[in-house]
């Protein structure tokens, strides 16, 4: 397994996003790890997570986690028919 450098590829508010996110990427088997950032996370209190993989994977990793583009033109004609 390659042991190189992490990149952060998104931080959520919410801890429990970022695990959703990461069983998404590993199910893929993108190797991920959490990383809390702040104080407040230690307090029990919501904080930045950061969702970090590993530099080779970054652009799958990305992908995976971007929010689905919805086809515009689609949404007229389902429009127009209704």
């Amino acid at each position: 397994m390659f042991h190189g450098d992490w990149v952060t590829i998104r931080t959520t508010a919410t801890r429990w996003e970022a695990e959703l996110m990461q069983q998404i990427l590993l199910e893929h088997e993108i190797a991920v790890r959490l990383v809390d950032w702040g104080a407040s996370a230690y307090l029990g209190m919501g904080s930045l997570t950061a969702l970090q993989v590993q530099v080779h994977q970054e652009w799958a990793a990305r992908l995976l986690t971007s929010p689905v583009e919805e086809d515009e033109s689609s949404d007229e004609s389902f429009k127009a028919e209704t």
